[in-house]
């Protein structure tokens, strides 16, 4: 999602832009959704190809296209032995039972898709190579480069022995290995665990591969692929049309700002107030299935969001705007794209001038910002995500009357139901969805600090005595 944002503000500005997404996790998705796959080790390849065709010259369709080519012909599997530690924490995000051993692992810190029995390091290389094997691209040929990767905790002289066991298949299935690494290249700090990744060559991409690299975790020396089509970088597109600076929202044509706007800014900096109290709590839930720092993001998006509104002098709508573009640039992860996205949409449906913001204003603009979320995630109400809190929360709200605090306040109960429902559904969106019934039986960590910034909101307005002319 940060990503796809990241495309539509670079094109926004004239300047032509491409997103591939790495999909080369086998475990993450059966073969025929291959397209909803996560990346992980095998994006190793997928960026060393598109670096070096850049590299050499190629236009950015070419390099788009053999990123893409890349992509295709790469399968990775891993396995995590116990989780790692994020930075301020101190438990794992997740334990591993003596004994046992996790299987389809992600590189942000996720448990896997399922847990097994250990094995000993052939068993787990049979396993690896076997599952990737069973999923090898069509008609790929037979040279393979291969990326045995550490996890963090695991030591070099393990994957050696993994490796030791690999090769031997590798051959027997009638495969040439081409410069296999072996080493840490995609960790996830100190995750204990490994993932194999084979990476289906082909001439093109075999010289890409091959091709020098200079970077702080991997440097490859070695003869540049002949330049193809090399050009200069200017200030234009590839179209030819003029690079421009899209406007801030500070200073497009806006009203001066009214109480509404001072609103607006005391319900953001509600909102910090509350994810703040509530980050051990979110990041806590957002382990459970995901990479747990939901919490951390969330607090750090909304202290970009203050930050950005401080002093600001504007309508709810510029206030909401800038709030949102900033949360987007800090908070990283799915919040930042989708809670950020939200705030900027629902302002974006606000009346520019404060004097017409009300609770009807406010209804419509919370449908708008709702419906942006929806799109950019590609969830819906049951999918285990805000929406299953935002959903609830903004129909309450159209169909109620009076003024705004009295409306959000009625509103509440059925965000605080939609929250609480997500506890007993199968995460279908996100990093979740690979766990399946494993993702049952906690609440939803986004529907939870959705809720946690609807009641802020609603804190915030009551408290303003001249909320609506009261």
């Amino acid at each position: 999602m940060n990503f796809g944002m990241s495309e539509m503000r670079l094109r926004s500005e004239g300047i032509d832009a491409r997103t591939v997404l790495v999909t080369d996790d086998v475990l993450s998705a059966r073969a025929e959704e291959r397209e909803q796959r996560r990346g992980i080790a095998g994006g190793f390849y997928v960026f060393k190809t598109a670096g070096a065709s850049a590299s050499r010259g190629d236009g950015l369709a070419e390099v788009e296209a053999i990123t893409r080519h890349a992509n295709s012909r790469v399968r990775t599997g891993g396995v995590a032995f116990n989780g790692c530690t994020l930075p301020g924490q101190t438990e794992p995000l997740f334990r591993v039972d003596p004994g046992r051993m996790e299987i389809g692992l992600g590189i942000h810190g996720e448990p896997g898709v399922r847990t097994s029995e250990l094995l000993a390091a052939r068993e787990i290389a049979k396993l690896l190579v076997e599952t990737i094997l069973d999923d090898a691209p069509p008609d790929a040929g037979s040279k393979v480069a291969v990326l045995v990767n550490g996890l963090g905790a695991t030591k070099y002289e393990e994957l050696f022995v993994l490796y030791s066991g690999i090769a031997p298949l590798l051959r027997e299935a009638g495969l040439e290995t081409h410069e296999p690494l072996i080493g840490e290249f995609v960790t996830s700090l100190d995750m204990a665990g490994c993932s194999l990744s084979l990476f289906w060559l082909d001439d093109d991409l075999e010289a890409l591969h091959d091709a020098p690299a200079a970077s702080p975790a991997f440097t490859r020396a070695g003869t540049a692929p002949p330049a193809t089509n090399c050009r200069p970088m200017t200030g234009t597109t590839e179209a030819g049309a003029p690079v421009s600076d899209p406007p801030h929202p500070s200073t497009t044509n806006e009203d001066p700002g009214g109480q509404a706007g001072i609103g607006a800014r005391a319900a953001i900096t509600a909102a910090l107030a509350a994810v703040e109290a509530a980050e051990e709590e979110l990041g806590r839930l957002d382990a459970t299935a995901g990479d747990g720092d939901h919490g951390a993001g969330m607090a750090r998006g909304f202290r970009a969001a203050v930050a950005a509104v401080a002093g600001l002098d504007g309508t709810a709508r510029l206030s909401l705007v800038t709030a949102g573009q900033a949360f987007m640039d800090q908070a990283g992860g799915a919040s930042g794209a989708l809670v950020g996205g939200w705030l900027v949409a629902t302002g974006q449906a606000l009346p520019p001038q404060d004097s017409a913001v009300n609770a009807a204003a406010w209804g419509a603009a919370l449908r708008q910002g709702m419906a942006a979320m929806a799109r950019l995630g590609g969830a819906q109400v049951g999918d285990k995500t805000m929406l299953d809190t935002l959903v609830p929360f903004v129909d309450a709200f159209t169909a109620g009357d009076g003024d705004l605090p009295t409306v959000w306040a009625a509103a509440l109960p059925a965000a605080e139901a939609g929250m609480r429902g997500t506890v007993e559904m199968i995460s279908r969106r996100g990093r979740a969805s690979r766990l399946g019934e494993r993702s049952r039986g906690f609440q939803d960590a986004g529907a939870t600090s959705m809720y946690c910034i609807l009641r802020a909101f609603g804190q915030a307005f009551a408290a303003d005595p001249d909320i609506e002319g009261r």
